[in-house]
């Protein structure tokens, strides 16, 4: 049965969510532009600078060469115009990028996946993901991330349908459409909870409890990945919640959460299935700080050494025993998110 925003003692539990309305762009850029202001389309083109592109398309290809066809490198979205010259050759705006970007973005050598997001805020139909997957080449894999009404107590709580942490929701709006639409080209399926407050033991015990239900009344089948944003869950009770019901977790750099080699420790992943890892937020910035400081996210500003290091050592370690890997990358990690991805395929390849 699905855990109910009534079944939970909401003075020991409750998300902490942003309370600013949520204008976020529809999932495919069909926002309005700019009166008078000409979109240009991006070319179908590895899209790096000029002056570089020949040469550093050639190292691309040649790097890829090294890496396994099973590890999945990739960004969260991909509309972002400050990519000019490392990912897009032309100048195009957010909205026509959206749209018509993602062509672009599958043609660079180390992309092989991309992070869904916009799906977090809304779902998405059948139609738009079969869109999206007719973009791609056949060996892309997409992370999409569930509907936050499926993994937010607060504001969706509420009523004997409340979407939190309800299978029966969670499949129709959200599941089956990203397989329908994407089919082979539908990678690891995420339930990202934001932090949660436990004012007690028993209140974390209860969201364990109420997770276990959830995740074994989806279908089997596709890749489902949990990541959490509260070190105090990262331990042996979440990692059987997981291993129990055949759903990996996903492992993150993120200042809420303690180290990678720890969370991988604690959370006793299973030697055969999937690593899924995502590469957000330094541990010296919050979101939106980080956001101000990067953008237009064209350039290095903070390199992680330490984390560039743990994911490769991670992905190595997945891919000698045979295991597929993802690693998603955020531009708020280290300034831009290209950019490190092409610092860790280098970490991967050349340890």
């Amino acid at each position: 049965m699905p855990l109910r925003a009534r079944d939970v003692n909401l003075r020991y539990v409750r998300v902490i969510v942003s309370s600013k309305d949520d204008h976020t762009p529809s999932l495919f850029g069909d926002a309005v532009e700019v009166p008078g202001r000409r979109t240009v389309r991006p070319r179908v083109d590895p899209s790096v600078a000029a002056e570089r592109e020949a040469s550093a398309t050639a190292q691309f290809v040649a790097l890829r060469a090294q890496l396994s066809p099973r590890l999945h490198l990739g960004t969260s979205s991909w509309s972002f115009p400050g990519w000019r010259g490392l990912v897009y050759r032309d100048a195009c705006t957010e909205a026509g990028l959206a749209r018509d970007g993602l062509a672009a973005y599958a043609q660079h050598p180390l992309f092989r996946s991309v992070g869904v997001d916009k799906t977090y805020y809304r779902p998405a139909p059948r139609e738009e993901f079969t869109r999206l997957a007719a973009q791609v080449p056949p060996d892309f894999r997409f992370l999409v991330k569930i509907w936050r009404a499926v993994v937010e107590l607060e504001p969706f709580g509420g009523g004997s349908a409340a979407p939190f942490l309800n299978p029966t929701i969670a499949v129709r709006e959200c599941v089956q459409p990203a397989l329908d639409g994407l089919g082979d080209k539908c990678g690891p399926l995420l339930f990202q909870f934001p932090p949660l407050r436990f004012q007690t033991n028993r209140a974390a015990q209860e969201f364990v409890a109420g997770l276990r239900g959830f995740l074994r009344a989806l279908p089997k089948g596709p890749l489902y990945a949990v990541e959490v944003r509260n070190r105090t869950l990262v331990g042996p009770e979440l990692g059987e919640t997981l291993a129990e019901a055949g759903v990996v977790p996903c492992l993150t750099v993120h200042p809420t959460m303690p180290e990678l080699e720890i969370q991988s420790r604690e959370l006793a992943l299973d030697a055969s299935r999937p690593l899924v890892m995502r590469w957000m937020l330094r541990a010296n910035h919050q979101y939106a700080e980080a956001k101000d400081l990067y953008a237009p996210f064209n350039r290095l500003v903070e390199p992680d050494d330490a984390s560039r290091d743990a994911l490769a050592r991670l992905a190595r370690a997945a891919l000698a025993a045979g295991l597929g890997a993802w690693v998603i990358v955020n531009n708020k990690a280290e300034g831009s998110s290209p950019l490190s991805v092409e610092r860790l395929a280098r970490a991967i390849a050349e340890p």
